[in-house]
């Protein structure tokens, strides 16, 4: 054994704890501790190989000598995390299953078991790299012993380092604690004694014993007389700080030596705690088939056939084969990730799990000609079509002049419906998730750094398989997800709600947005001038230039010179994040001015400097995409860019809007805004008498909150009563507690207390609703929207409390929030079925939430208005009215 690494597990797994915030499996159990422990455990197996390797963990009833010696040991401590302790048992289980051996002896501290490896080893001849960032574990570094700190570049601490960092030998490191102290341990050290005069005295007398040591009385030094009075203490701290190595360990060499890891169970294991990224790098095949479901067995085990289809011949049987078939499969490649930038390379065709064909459209046939030959099996009405994310691929055909009439179902949205909770949603994490198949990736394809082809310089055999496989698991996907979304009773969802409206965003995103450049640049210029001004101002609060995008200068700028205390400290510094910033506004003027400087850069380098870079050269429009598969609640987002995040209520923000426009003169914008939207769905869940009457009778919602909560008359509300009140409204909803509110209101938590209180004794029904919303989700672990959208909340049962909260938050919030995007989502439909039928020339832009955005010509605008308006507040009916408003303008601002 030439080298062995002893791994502090207990340290590593703390600090993953808190470094890692709400990472959970899909059952709701906390994963983020053990998640950082594997990585780390990883990378330093990637990067030292090791031979032999120990991982240590604190043993039950660790502690116990200690605290015979010092009952006070740790007792500072807070208590150990609810949803720590079965993650440390995972964390043992990785290790077996990774062939690491590991101790946890009972009644002992994994630094003392870590000492007497040490020592063992060091006998045996062996350098010893102890994995650690415990200063205790210095005491033990030698010229054959070192510390290891895989965290910050694999750093090496050896005895030269040690003197560096603390200013004593490693030998003297157990003196330099037991004058210190240390405060994570409760181990009291001597009062007034800091690292810095710690190393100091021991310089100069060597070790604790002969800084007390009668013999040195002569040598008068004001802190030795410190040291004197509190010399139990110290000698007591010293007992504390001493490793204890009569530990008894394993002490042949065999044990340490690091075995083959068991892949199949490691992989199980990962799928259980949903690390599939861990899972692809096992780089493991086809899983065996007892760790899957029965059903996915049978979809598994069939054979693949691909096929490249790049003759005449080939291409006419394919065509006519799938024009038989009630169902097809289709996968769309191209050159670029935006469909109305892309370019056509391939379309891959499967029916059935293992056999898919892929016909080139750069092949041996001409482009022209083979899309000539597919169109008419694309546009046949009786075949319904379906993919994964089938909107790019319907998107990227209508460039190219093929609509889809029926498109049938859609992986994607079909994964998202069933688990909404859920980021997963890509073919390569479904592949992985459902049969365990880890798909070939396109650097497989294209290959990495310098030796990387474009798309279209692909292989074409591997292009064929790339392709083909897509297609082949999105079939057996299907197959799998269709029969779950039947079992939840989410079909109809699928059908006549998602399925449809695919379509719709389509047609949003192809007609896209103008944007007026000369304006925006107009704004550019103001805004640098602006961002100018507060610069100086800065600096000359500051008293000194310094870089103001860099939270290290400014933190430094803020303690150093102008003696701010700021409260919380990272890895780099202190920090000056929008929190931290937020809360010094009242104590120094650089905080706000910060703020203000931040806020303006973010608009000028998000929208103002990028914004021109999105438009599309071919028709002088921004082409955003639309998602329905991103948002928990089934609110849609938006990307690329993203436009529901142009800030309203910012001057700046509402300028940008001016900048978008009608491309067309004589048109105008028509803004549809659903009012209240939420609070208007509490009223009808809850069924408060109070919220139904303020609402049924067209009531200020907030001005009769304000009331309620007051008891006064309606009239004699003003408009800090009726901010207050607003405020409350909008934190009920998002569970928000009276230290929230109080922040928010700049009032003392007593008084927020006091508005949350009286608002629930005003309006019972909804604290009742909002208990049973809870409690629903406690049964069922889900909660449900108005139509039946499922979000899966599993987090409701965890032991970590924040989590917990936040599940409670989420179970009020999304049957509101989510029933709100299902409203809307139906708005569309329904205008859209209009538009068509009545065949106007105006037509939908753009969906932000609760509103909804048109592009009309001015002779059409007394048509839209009616009908919008009552589209949208008809569609469903409630207990209270729904309230639409309309405004029109000639740019977006003016909506």
């Amino acid at each position: 054994m030439q080298k062995i690494f002893i791994l502090d597990a207990s340290g590593y797994l703390y600090s993953a704890y808190f470094a890692i915030r709400n990472m959970t499996n899909s059952k709701g159990e906390s994963t983020n501790a053990l998640y950082g422990f594997v990585r780390s455990v990883l990378k330093l197996i990637k990067d030292f190989q090791p031979t032999h390797l120990l991982a240590v963990f604190d043993g039950p009833k660790n502690g116990k000598k200690r605290l015979e010696i010092y009952p006070e040991y740790k007792a500072h401590r807070s208590a150990t995390p609810q949803d720590l302790p079965y993650q440390i048992t995972w964390a043992q289980e990785f290790c077996l299953m990774m062939g690491i051996p590991y101790l946890n002896i009972p009644e002992v501290e994994a630094d003392d078991t870590i000492g007497a490896v040490t020592k063992w080893a060091e006998k045996q001849g062996a350098e010893v790299y102890i994995c650690s960032t415990d200063k205790d574990l210095g005491q033990l570094v030698n010229e054959r012993v070192f510390m290891l700190n895989t965290r910050k570049d694999n750093l090496v601490t050896g005895v030269k380092e040690i003197e560096e960092n603390y200013g004593v030998l490693p030998g003297q490191i157990i003196d330099l604690l037991a004058l210190i102290g240390d405060t994570s341990d409760n181990v009291p050290g001597v009062p007034g004694i800091g690292p810095k005069t710690a190393a100091t005295l021991l310089k100069q007398y060597g070790s604790l014993e002969q800084l007390l040591s009668p013999e040195r009385a002569d040598e008068g030094n004001k802190k030795r007389q410190v040291v004197l009075e509190h010399a139990e203490k110290a000698l007591l701290s010293k007992q504390l700080v001493t490793l204890d190595l009569d530990v008894n360990i394993p002490n042949t060499e065999e044990f340490y030596q690091l075995k083959s890891p068991e892949i199949e169970r490691l992989k199980a294991f990962y799928a259980k705690l949903n690390f599939n990224s861990l899972i692809k790098e096992l780089e493991a095949s086809t899983p065996t088939q007892s760790k899957l479901s029965s059903e996915n067995q049978e979809v598994l085990s069939v054979e693949t056939s691909y096929f490249l289809v790049d003759d005449e011949q080939a291409l006419d049987t394919l065509v006519a084969f799938l024009g038989t078939q009630k169902e097809v499969c289709l996968y769309t490649e191209t050159t670029d990730d935006h469909p109305l930038k892309a370019q056509l390379l391939g379309v891959a065709f499967g029916v059935e799990p293992g056999k898919a064909w892929y016909v080139p459209v750069n092949g041996n046939l001409a482009a022209q000609h083979v899309l000539d030959k597919l169109k008419p099996l694309l546009s046949n009405p009786e075949i319904g079509f379906y993919g994964h994310d089938i909107k790019y691929d319907y998107q990227v055909l209508r460039h190219y002049g093929i609509t889809l009439p029926h498109i049938s179902f859609d992986t994607l949205l079909a994964s998202y419906l069933l688990n909404s909770h859920s980021r997963q949603h890509s073919l390569e994490a479904l592949a992985l998730q459902y049969f365990g198949k880890v798909k070939m990736e396109e650097t497989d394809l294209l290959g990495k750094g310098k030796n990387a082809v474009k798309i279209g310089e692909a292989p074409r055999d591997k292009l064929c398989t790339y392709c083909c496989e897509h297609v082949d698991y999105t079939c057996r996907l299907k197959l799998v997800l269709e029969k779950e979304i039947q079992e939840r009773g989410l079909t109809e969802l699928m059908q006549t709600l998602e399925l449809p409206l695919l379509k719709v965003l389509a047609a949003m995103e192809r007609h896209g947005i103008f944007l007026d450049t000369a304006r925006l640049q107009t704004i550019s210029d103001s805004v640098l001038k602006q961002l100018e001004v507060m610069t100086q101002k800065i600096y000359s609060i500051a008293g000194e230039e310094f870089n103001l995008n860099s939270p290290k200068q400014l933190s430094q700028i803020m303690q150093d010179k102008l003696h701010i205390v700021l409260p919380k400290k990272t890895a780099s510094g202190f920090s000056t994040n929008a929190d931290i910033l937020e809360s010094l506004k009242d104590v120094h003027p650089i905080a706000s001015a910060i703020l203000d400087y931040r806020t303006l850069e973010k608009l000028r380098s998000t929208y103002i400097q990028s914004l021109p870079d999105e438009i599309n050269p071919q028709t002088n429009r921004i082409h955003c995409t639309f998602n329905q598969s991103v948002a928990a609640t089934g609110r849609l987002s938006c990307q690329n860019p993203n436009l529901q995040n142009i800030p309203i209520r910012n001057e700046v923000g509402r300028q940008i809007r001016e900048a978008f426009r009608p491309q067309k003169p004589g048109w105008s914008y028509l803004a549809a805004d659903y009012s209240q939207i939420e609070l208007r769905l509490l009223a009808h869940f809850s069924e408060d008498p109070a919220l139904v009457h303020a609402f049924q009778n067209h009531e200020d919602i907030h001005t009769s909150t304000a009331a309620a909560i007051l008891g006064i008359p309606l009239n004699e509300v003003t408009k800090e009563q009726r901010y207050q009140a607003k405020a409350v409204n909008f934190g009920i909803l998002y569970g928000q507690q009276a230290f929230g509110l109080s922040q928010e209101l700049k009032i003392d938590v007593k008084s927020a207390n006091m508005f949350i209180e009286r608002y629930f004794q005003r309006f019972s029904h909804v604290k009742a609703y909002i208990e049973h919303c809870k409690e629903l989700v406690r049964k069922t672990g889900m909660s449900m929207t108005y139509l039946g959208r499922q979000r899966q909340i599993p987090e409701i049962h965890s032991k970590n409390g924040h989590l917990r909260m936040l599940a409670e938050r989420l179970a009020v919030n999304t049957p509101l929030q989510g029933t709100a995007a299902d409203l809307i989502k139906l708005a569309m439909l329904k205008i859209d079925e209009l538009l068509t039928k009545l065949n106007l020339k105006g037509y939908m832009i753009l969906q932000v939430h609760d509103e909804l955005i048109f592009e009309v010509p001015d002779e059409e605008l007394d048509q839209w208005i009616p009908l919008v308006q009552n589209t949208m507040q008809n569609v469903l009916t409630f207990k209270i009215p729904l309230v639409v408003n309309i405004t029109v303008g000639k740019n977006w601002k003016e909506c």
